[in-house]
This record gives C-alpha cells, structure tokens and sequence, in this order.
C-alpha cells in the first residue's frame, strides 16, 4: 500500500523560522521548578490543512534563565498558520526552550484534542548532563 503522505509532510515546519524565546536573569539558585500550561495551542496538519488543538505544559528547572512569558506566547501564536506533525510540535518546542534558556531540566507534553475518534499525548524530555 502506497503511503499517504510525504517525507516533505514529515518534515513541514520543523525547521520554520520562529520568534526568539526571551529570557531574564533567575534570582534564585534553588532548584525549583516552574509549569507553564498553554490550553489554547493551535497548529496546522501538514497532510490535511485542517486544524490541530491541545495543550501544552512546560515544566522546567532553570538555571541562570527564566522564560519571558509574553515572548513565549508570541513564539507559540505563530505555530497557528505552521503546518507542522504533533510529534514535532513537541520535540520542537523542547529544543527551542532548551536553547532559549539552558534549562537543567525540561519537559514538554502536547495533549492534543481528538480528530477522527483519535487523540494523542506527545512527551519530550530533557535533562542536562553533569558538565565535566
């Protein structure tokens, strides 16, 4: 059976240009933690041009860099008009907080809303190695 999409399908957006994440100086050396939920996310299916809401949590550890909350909704607006796969939303989303802010740990789940009688939860995480 031939498959019904593209390498070009799985490939939509991973690499679109994106607004910056801004970040602040963290005050505290405390390891503690800070959850983000986004329950408004919306993105287009590269295959059907329909579509796709859910929910996204960030829950991350800082180090030196907090997230800038405002940058951060403007970067997640603009995946609205993004034709772009949930499994890559997710893993995309993770490595631009990890870039933007250097986190010791982070982790981004996508709880999407049912399409067709399916729904699916995407979780991407990562942790810092120990620096030698």
């Amino acid at each position: 059976m031939k498959r019904q999409y593209t390498d070009e399908h799985a490939e939509a957006g991973v690499k679109a240009p994106l607004p910056d994440i801004e970040v602040w100086p963290n005050q505290y050396n405390t390891g503690y933690e800070i959850e983000i939920t986004m329950p408004e996310f919306t993105s287009i299916c590269p295959k059907t041009g329909l579509p796709d809401m859910g929910t996204l949590t960030l829950t991350y550890v800082p180090d030196r860099s907090c997230l800038e909350l405002k940058s951060l909704k403007m970067y997640t607006i603009e995946y609205r008009n993004l034709g772009i796969f949930q499994e890559n939303i997710v893993n995309r989303v993770l490595a631009d907080i990890v870039k933007a802010c250097k986190p010791i740990s982070a982790t981004v789940e996508g709880d999407f809303a049912a399409r067709g009688g399916i729904s699916t939860r995407v979780v991407a995480t990562y942790k810092r190695g120990k620096k030698k």
